[in-house]
């Protein structure tokens, strides 16, 4: 069991535009964070391993998964909602990590400004542009919002992530320590490349932010603390998102001069960080 069953929910932290379709169209605004193009990494081992691509999308944008619509992310109450049901869970993660945040901007004598997640199906339109599942989770600054399409948990196994509850409170975590970048002035829209460019350390940033509201999750009410091997999901998650891991997956070497997100090692290492200080002020990276 990952949430107190009897922690209430807020589910106006959470958007639920699943079903809906829609025509992608233009948009402007800073590029989206943290998305990388992990969905269209999986595209293409989808395509490697032989499977059929369309099942990701069909022709009208939304995912072929049915979307119940008698079930929607505004009925999430409970804890108990979150541990039966996966857009609960999501509402139960943002209400953790924003809990979190708010109470430590306040302790740092700063203001926390709630960042809305909004679950879609096949593609969306933000205040950034138009995007599909393909571009996998992201955080929008022009608007604020983080965008996530439920189904990315269930691709992400492609790369060889075992998943679990709290692998999806790691993703969740990390799209919103870039809203945090943000609210501090940090989030940097930089083109570069490599271990020690600044995109790589921002997106080291966001993960140690992530493992620093892991470590102190169990304090906001929502969850229990925590065990070994929910660190563990967490962990393995971060490491099958790591450059060299899916550049390893889709060309069969290892180019860390094209790196944006950091290595398996890296992103395992500063979520560790955050997480056994669970201080954002180890979160340092250089």
């Amino acid at each position: 069991m990952t949430f107190d069953p009897n922690a209430r929910l807020d589910p106006s932290q959470v958007g639920d535009r699943r079903g809906r379709g829609g025509m992608l169209g233009g948009g402007s605004g800073p590029v989206i964070a943290g998305g990388g193009g992990i969905g269209i990494i999986i595209l293409i081992v989808t395509l490697l391993l032989g499977g059929d691509p369309t099942a990701m999308l069909d022709p009208s944008g939304g995912s072929l998964a049915p979307v119940d619509s008698s079930q929607t992310a505004a009925q999430c109450q409970t804890g108990a909602d979150a541990n039966t049901r996966d857009d609960c869970r999501i509402v139960g993660f943002v209400n953790s990590i924003q809990k979190y945040w708010t109470d430590e901007f306040a302790r740092r004598g700063s203001r926390y400004a709630l960042a809305e997640t909004i679950l879609y199906s096949g593609q969306v339109q933000a205040a950034c542009g138009a995007a599909t599942s393909a571009v996998g989770p992201f955080y929008c600054p022009a608007d604020q919002k983080v965008y996530l399409d439920i189904s990315f948990f269930r691709d992400m196994k492609k790369l060889g992530a075992k998943g679990g509850p709290f692998a999806e409170g790691y993703v969740v975590a990390h799209e919103y320590g870039h809203h945090v970048q943000n609210l501090l002035g940090l989030l940097s829209n930089s083109r570069e490349s490599g271990p020690g460019s600044t995109s790589v350390r921002t997106e080291l940033t966001a993960d140690c932010f992530a493992g620093v509201w892991a470590g102190n999750a169990a304090k906001t009410g929502f969850l229990v603390a925590p065990t070994d091997a929910e660190i563990s999901q967490a962990l393995d998650a971060a490491a099958a998102v790591g450059d060299d891991r899916i550049q390893q997956a889709t060309e069969g070497r290892v180019s860390p001069e094209r790196w944006t997100h950091g290595s398996s090692e890296q992103r395992q290492q500063w979520f560790r960080t955050g997480y056994r200080t669970g201080d954002m002020a180890a979160c340092d990276v250089r």
